[in-house]
């Protein structure tokens, strides 16, 4: 399953720190945040339950960069 977040990050780099931590995500099949569109598309492993993962990209995310935010 794919879904797309709105994200709040304030440089690129940031935004690639994010998509790293993100695909590290035990439960993360892939990411892509792309800093232009603020848009965090991942995809997730099959039988993940989504708001379970999301704690943890949210918890990855904010290690790297914690002033961003991740919006449903």
């Amino acid at each position: 399953m794919k879904k797309t977040y709105h994200i709040d990050v304030d440089c690129a780099n940031c935004a690639n720190l994010m998509e790293e931590a993100a695909r590290k995500t035990e439960g993360i099949k892939n990411a892509v945040v792309n800093f232009m569109t603020q848009k965090m598309i991942l995809e997730f492993e099959e039988g993940q339950e989504e708001k379970k993962i999301m704690r943890a990209v949210t918890k990855a995310c904010k290690r790297v960069e914690p002033d961003c935010e991740i919006y449903q």
